[in-house]
């Protein structure tokens, strides 16, 4: 008999239902903003008892019930889960990437040892510990080192440490640093470098959006880690053993950073990455960005004082900086980009026949999220709410955005944590197994997304129970309206997401508007919460289910639901 898992503490602080099969947990209590958004205090607390939990059953339990607590919000709106597709040229050589999105440039070869590429437009932050996008951990890796690194085959290598030590227990790393370690203006890189960046990190006057990746390092004090260098020798302690640890090391935002131009900069009290924003600043990497015109184009190029300098043979990188993907593809075809990131829709099948189409695993979900303190909820309940969303996630049309607008061969999702990723104990998180199984019969997920007919006619009862009324052709009646925005950047795959998904609400007469930002832009309004729905995305950081949980805390910078806010 499959059992599922249910922590004690859950079941006593919500209701429990059960809608169209499967159970939900209703909150008894609300968030602080909104009478209608759910209460956040016990899924932090679940969180921090899964950093520290040693017992790898009982922890991939509690990863479990963390999942059913954020889907049953029906906040997180996962559409389908990720393939990397790109156009390289079939002369350009030794680029690789990572099943976490992040592509390697800095040891291309190239005929004329220059590389023109394109991988998003004007980037929005380049501090390592400032950057929560794909695109600016491609631009970090490019310009910066961290102890450790990947290599073409997604193996974890020393970089900047030359090796390590772990304790017994788990709790204490000490790492030696290569001799001789340089920053790109030729002054020394060691340790104290790190300590001063993993603290920066860690610091909330910061305002990193992963500063919560270091939760798992222990304190000295409020303000401290546990942390200590001097020289070459770096020591770090940690509150529990991480398996993932040296995962982080090789992340972008534990990447060191140079202290002197951080805290010199202009503008750096109210801005922490004002040392970073235009061309020149100071890096460790094989690159660095030695013009920068917004919006438009950046260049790197080689650093001598990297300390594989003589493993780079590029002199130099050109970006173009665009969202436009009618000229990204037309720029590749007439060879002024040799890699492109971005593949228009229309051009997809034309690309898929081409020797320099590239589709490759990737470890994350495309979904959509609502505000949880949206107006569109004002009035209801939280579980009425819930059900809304519920709702409207139910009558999304996945397969025909796989099908027709994505056409990479993505997989439709109806969990958040992906396919393929780690349970953390020796299998694969997404699987009904003995010790877990998901709330629907003989379906791996949440719900069903190939039963549109039975999910067009449970999503009119989530809505009545929620106070709306329908009239005799099954559309939401004028007296009870729904309307909201859709908010997505500017990128043409994105935005026909976005008018599909409009089309898709408009069976039950929910009215949709879709709005487009510029991307820098959108990330702000997004992580401000100024939108009622949004265009989501998340690649894992590391092959760990607490890395797409741990970002729904209340105080993270990647919480965009708003949850426990």
């Amino acid at each position: 008999m499959k059992k599922k898992h249910v922590a004690l503490a859950l079941a006593a602080a919500m209701a429990v239902t059960t809608v169209g099969g499967a159970t939900v947990y209703a909150s008894e209590e609300h968030g602080p903003s909104s009478e209608a958004a759910p209460a956040w205090e016990n899924y932090d607390a679940r969180i921090a008892e899964i950093r520290t939990e040693t017992d790898l059953v009982k922890r991939e339990a509690l990863m479990h019930e963390a999942e059913d607590e954020l889907m049953n919000t029906w906040a997180i709106i996962p559409l389908y889960y990720y393939n990397d597709v790109y156009m390289q040229k079939t002369d350009v050589e030794n680029i690789y990437s990572n099943l976490f999105g992040f592509k390697y440039f800095g040891f291309a070869k190239t005929p004329d040892n220059t590389l023109s590429l394109q991988i998003a437009s004007e980037p929005n932050k380049l501090d390592p510990a400032l950057n929560s996008t794909v695109d600016g951990a491609c631009l970090a890796i490019l310009a910066f080192s961290g102890l450790y690194s990947y290599n073409a085959d997604g193996e974890l290598v020393p970089e900047l440490a030359d090796s390590y030590e772990m304790s017994e227990d788990g709790l204490t790393y000490t790492f030696t640093l290569k001799e001789g370690l340089k920053w790109s203006d030729g002054e020394e890189l060691n340790a104290e470098d790190v300590v001063y960046s993993w603290n920066r990190l860690a610091n909330p006057d910061t305002g990193a959006d992963y500063a919560y990746l270091a939760d798992i390092i222990a304190r000295k004090d409020d303000d401290t880690l546990d942390i200590a260098g001097t020289g070459n020798t770096f020591t770090v302690k940690l509150k529990a053993p991480c398996a993932y640890f040296l995962d982080l090391c090789a992340f972008p935002a534990f990447y060191p950073v140079p202290q002197q131009s951080v805290e010199a900069a202009e503008g750096a009290d109210e801005n922490p990455g004002a040392w970073c924003v235009e061309a020149g600043f100071v890096t460790s990497g094989p690159m660095t960005c030695t013009e920068w015109k917004h919006n438009e184009s950046m260049t790197y190029e080689k650093n001598p004082n990297y300390f594989r300098a003589d493993e780079v043979s590029l002199e130099k990188v050109q970006f173009m900086l665009s969202s436009d993907d009618t000229a990204i593809w037309n720029a590749f075809e007439d060879g002024s980009l040799q890699f492109i990131d971005t593949i228009a829709t229309d051009m997809m099948a034309t690309a898929k026949e081409k020797e320099e189409y590239h589709n490759i695993p990737n470890l994350g979900t495309y979904y959509a999220g609502f505000n949880v303190n949206s107006d569109l909820f004002k009035g209801k309940t939280v579980q009425q709410a819930a059900d809304m969303r519920k709702a409207m996630n139910l009558i999304i049309d996945r397969q025909y955005i796989v099908d027709t607008i994505a056409q990479a061969d993505q997989e439709v999702a109806n969990t958040f944590i992906p396919t393929g990723m780690a349970d953390g104990n020796g299998g694969e998180f997404r699987v009904n197994d003995d010790a877990y199984t998901y709330p629907m019969e003989d379906v791996v997920g949440y719900f069903d997304p190939n039963a549109y007919e039975e999910n067009l006619e449970e999503a009119r009862k989530l809505l009545e129970g929620a106070g709306y009324k329908f009239d005799e052709n099954g559309m939401l009646s004028a007296d009870t309206p729904i309307n909201m925005t859709y908010l997505t950047n500017d990128a043409e795959g994105n935005v026909k997401i976005g008018e599909s998904i409009q089309q898709d609400f408009a069976a039950l007469g929910i009215n949709v508007t879709v709005e487009t930002r510029e991307w820098s832009v959108f990330l702000d309004e997004r992580k401000q919460g100024k939108f009622d729905f949004c265009r989501e995305g998340w690649l894992a950081d590391y092959n760990d289910p607490i890395n797409m949980l741990e970002m729904w805390e209340t105080e993270s910078g990647n919480n965009d639901m708003q949850f426990g806010r």
